[in-house]
């Protein structure tokens, strides 16, 4: 047995009350994921990768030889195989150096291997029918608005440059304005800021042919000064105001800006905003400082928390769900230096938020290369650590006997949908509440040899 199947088979063995499949799920999020060229040429047949926002991937396009970039699945279905895997979905990060591949089995199917083991059966979402249409003005609906969580989610990034610029300003973790330039410089129509009307006009198409969507996010990068001629708070209050006037309770709205002040976060409750994402990357307060100096410097680590604790007031402390990057604790030179320190640190940051009903998720960081602490930190966390977060993570939601987070479809291993961490997931059965929305169903073509040649139709 290799050192990286005996790693995994430990931490299976070490934490038995979390799913083998969750754990899993993480070192994918962390090591990426290869392809096959036969895996490729079945996958570009579905859903492709819609780089919604950040590139999510381990190397940069310039880098991809098969042009996966272009031929990718934005997500896997894992389930079955050889260990019985219970469907768990999952983000691709691309990785062509990954210990992971997804290649095809003897029989024709796609299969996931760790290091030539096979680890699950693997399954693709199929295209929805708006990915094959495109507005008014020629734009695809695939820029306009993706989806994302195995369709559950729209992802309305309509602004997709941050003004935090340079290296004194962005978040150290983040490639948003990277990867902007590298989608525009592969030939990829990628819309930098989406006017309102394109993002009406996608949504009709969408609610007429669509049944899986029932969630929508705005978001986009922070504006420090003006954008057309518009603040932060206005620039982005335009599109929920006016989706829900054309749309009214069609689906759960949810915003992603900075923490602003309560009676700014009003305007968007006011208009019909149920879910505040604003999300505060790490808790420790001088890795705060160090990691995203731009929000330090413009509002600052205490103002921050105490806007998320004053958006409690305005939304219901359960609809304000703030969100961090796990791992980036850990992150050399400044970091934790023992997963039990990081550990220690963000429970610190969990508890304070629970205990005030406020529900922090987190997103497993991606090192992406063309960021500082990428470069810095290839291999990213420890999966020790991943995995010690997704028990604490449970465990405090548990002590605090919260629901789950609403927006987010079914929770529980075999239902969840949320494909960035592995949080959803481990939500056990019976311990809280449940969604108002069923988890979309799952729908996938039958893929064997006969698939092989096929291309993707969009």
């Amino acid at each position: 047995m290799s050192e990286k199947w005996e790693q995994i088979e430990s931490l299976i063995e070490k934490y038995p009350d979390l799913p083998p499949e969750a754990i899993f799920k993480e070192d994918l999020l962390t090591k990426g994921i290869s392809f096959s060229e036969d895996a490729l040429r079945v996958a570009s047949g579905f859903k492709p990768k819609a780089y919604f926002i950040f590139s999510f991937d381990l190397v940069p396009i310039e880098e991809m030889k098969h042009r996966e970039n272009l031929r990718a699945p934005e997500e896997i279905c894992l389930v079955g195989g050889q260990r019985d895997f219970r469907r768990i979905i999952v983000s691709v990060r691309l990785n062509p150096n990954s210990p992971y591949q997804v290649a095809i089995s003897d029989e024709g199917e796609p299969v996931l291997r760790l290091e030539e083991e096979e680890v699950a059966g693997v399954q693709f979402q199929k295209t929805p029918e708006y990915y094959h249409r495109t507005l008014g003005n020629g734009k695809p609906i695939a820029d306009i608005a993706p989806t994302i969580e195995w369709g559950y989610l729209l992802y309305l990034t309509v602004f997709r440059i941050c003004q935090y610029f340079g290296s004194q300003q962005e978040c150290q973790f983040c490639d948003i304005n990277r990867n902007y330039r590298q989608q525009k410089k592969s030939g990829r129509p990628y819309t930098g800021v989406k006017t309102v009307e394109e993002i009406i006009e996608a949504l009709e198409i969408i609610n007429s042919t669509d049944s899986d969507s029932h969630a929508y996010t705005v978001t986009g990068g922070s504006i420090t000064s003006k954008l057309n001629e518009k603040s932060e708070v206005d620039f982005y209050l335009q599109y929920p105001e006016a989706i829900e006037k054309r749309f009214p309770g069609r689906w759960i709205g949810k915003l992603v800006v900075q923490a602003l002040p309560k009676e700014e976060v009003r305007r968007f409750k006011d208009v019909g905003v149920q879910i505040y994402h604003p999300n505060y990357e790490v808790w420790d307060r001088k890795l705060f400082e160090i990691i995203c100096p731009g929000k330090e410097d413009y509002i600052g680590r205490d103002a921050w928390i105490q806007r998320i604790l004053d958006a409690g007031d305005v939304f219901g402390p359960s609809q304000v769900i703030p969100n961090f990057v796990a791992g980036i604790e850990m992150a050399r030179p400044f970091g934790f230096k023992t997963v039990s320190e990081a550990i220690d640190s963000t429970s610190e940051g969990l508890n304070f938020f629970m205990s005030h009903g406020i529900m922090p998720r987190f997103t497993t960081w991606c090192p992406e290369p063309l960021t500082v602490l990428g470069k810095q930190n290839p291999e990213g966390a420890p999966l020790e650590y991943h995995v010690q977060l997704l028990r604490t993570w449970r465990d405090t939601h548990e002590k605090y006997k919260l629901a789950p987070p609403s927006g987010y479809g079914r929770p529980g291993i075999g239902n969840a949908v949320f494909s960035v961490s592995a949080f959803m997931d481990v939500i056990r059965s019976g311990s809280c509440g449940s969604d108002s929305h069923d988890s979309p169903k799952i729908e996938m073509g039958k893929v064997g040899s006969e698939n092989l040649g096929r291309k993707r139709e969009s």
